[in-house]
């Protein structure tokens, strides 16, 4: 992963690349939204806590997506204000997910481990598709680490909650599923402030960058005042 990405370039992309990076994001954005829908109606369906958290995940990371298609020429300032903002949804989602985790242990069921295979393996199919398009960009500014960290993180995840359904199936209970969710929970948390620090070093290397361009050109003034 890179933390220590070049500010004078386009990020790990040339113009000519950004095209193509608009196409992935878009082929993300469509496919995490389709799956936000299955995977929550499947979660809520087999009283599955990982799978549902697994929902929450692809409707987050939809969101990312059309965020960040929405920076993606902006200037890195921006960019970088939008990987703050998911990082923030990131570190927001694995709170939930420990709220729901805490929730199941002292009122949950045993889920349909069925239902969290199935679906499991639809979702890891989607996430690999994905993960595997982002692949290239991966070494980008915080906004496309961050986007590459989601789908990573839901590739993980879904082989997570595959594990989980073979645990409940195995042994008619819900700590498997309980235990998953708690992983997934602790991936986002770790993710998130990790694309907050990035986020947080690319916008004070913007501001000094910008502080610098200002300096020189208030020299240039001085020396054009000083020819006369």
């Amino acid at each position: 992963m890179s933390a220590h990405c070049h500010h004078d370039t386009p990020d790990a992309t040339s113009v000519t690349d950004l095209p193509r990076y608009r196409r992935v994001l878009w082929f993300a954005l469509l496919s995490n939204a389709l799956m936000f829908l299955v995977e929550l109606g499947a979660g809520y369906r087999s009283g599955s806590v990982s799978l549902l958290a697994d929902a929450i995940d692809f409707g987050g990371d939809a969101a990312n997506y059309a965020v960040s298609l929405a920076v993606l020429a902006a200037a890195l300032s921006w960019r970088a204000r939008a990987a703050q903002l998911k990082a923030i949804c990131m570190v927001g989602f694995g709170l939930f997910v420990l709220g729901k985790v805490v929730w199941g242990m002292l009122h949950g069921a045993t889920p349909d481990g069925a239902t969290m295979g199935v679906v499991g393996v639809v979702a890891l199919v989607v996430n690999v598709a994905v993960a595997w398009t982002l692949y290239a960009f991966r070494e980008g500014d915080a906004n496309m680490r961050s986007v590459w960290l989601c789908s990573r993180n839901d590739a993980i995840g879904n082989i997570a909650v595959m594990a989980a359904a073979l645990g409940v199936l195995g042994t008619g209970s819900a700590w498997p599923d309980l235990l998953v969710a708690l992983a997934m929970a602790g991936l986002a948390l770790s993710g998130g402030w990790s694309v907050l620090q990035q986020a947080r070093a690319e916008l004070a290397s913007d501001g000094h960058d910008h502080a610098e361009h200002a300096h020189d050109g208030d020299h240039g003034h001085d020396h054009k005042g000083h020819s006369h």
